[in-house]
């Protein structure tokens, strides 16, 4: 089965753009906050809901057989081909004010993705993955990206969320290993941190238990701009899971290996 490259293209620019109009106006507003948990905290605002019911109708009117599955009103549908949309990832980031969430949209084809999508509206970035492409815009401008093509561990910079999603003592072991073997860490950078690892500004991101939409969008913009991605067992992460992604196949491995060994 084909696509038409370019129309999946001009969907997911069309679809980000329909997400930031109900972002954008409600980021620093002090919008009300729910929390989807009885116990924890796992919040969700007016812009998740709205920016995903915008998506998902530009979606539908130029792929209406397609599937979508989405972080705020679940899945619709059933095809080879299937969007995954998380409409803002990292909401803690989003009504803390700070601009590192983004709009995730991904296409996927049995399984494994093939396009997608990270838009930062505040600052006014795209980065998108397509077939033999990665790319950035802002400011009218667009550019290819590539990542920094590090292969060693020792000079790596290092993003993860939290150290406390680590929640296990076997897990929180697996952390320290990648922290000791690398030079800097940075953290709270949710998908973003993703992004800079395709455009060359880190090296390795590592984060436990992620959903395959919180993933899907960003595995093709990681690969086509040079970098490799595997969950820890190496196997495919577009569904999610524990996750690694890495500059180049040799990081990767490298990294894949010390996790392993904790």
């Amino acid at each position: 089965m084909t696509i038409d490259l370019a129309k999946v293209e001009a969907t997911l620019l069309a679809a980000a753009d329909a997400a930031a109009t109900r972002t954008l106006p409600l980021f620093r507003s002090g919008l009300a906050v729910d929390n989807k948990l009885s116990a924890g905290f796992d919040p969700v605002t007016e812009a998740d809901r709205g920016a995903e019911t915008a998506i998902r109708a530009i979606i539908a009117e130029a792929f209406p057989d397609h599937a979508i599955i989405g972080e705020e009103w679940g899945t619709s549908g059933a095809h080879d081909y299937t969007w995954i949309i998380d409409p803002v990832d990292g909401t803690r980031a989003f009504i803390s004010g700070a601009p590192v969430w983004g709009t995730l949209i991904g296409l996927t084809h049995q399984g494994v993705a093939i396009a997608g999508l990270m838009s930062q509206p505040f600052i006014g970035e795209t980065f998108l993955g397509l077939p033999g492409r990665a790319s950035y815009a802002r400011a009218g401008s667009t550019t290819p990206i590539r990542t920094s093509g590090q292969t060693d561990l020792a000079p790596a910079r290092v993003f993860t969320t939290t150290p406390r999603l680590f929640n296990t003592p076997a897990m929180l072991a697996k952390w320290h290993a990648i922290e000791s073997a690398t030079r800097l860490q940075r953290f709270g950078m949710d998908c973003y941190g993703y992004a800079l690892l395709a455009a060359g500004q880190a090296d390795l991101v590592i984060e436990p238990y992620l959903n395959t939409y919180d993933i899907a969008a960003l595995v093709p913009i990681i690969r086509e701009a040079g970098g490799a991605i595997a969950c820890w067992d190496g196997s495919e992460p577009t569904g999610g899971g524990n996750v690694v992604a890495a500059a180049t196949p040799e990081l990767l491995d490298k990294a894949l290996a010390l996790v392993n060994a904790s």
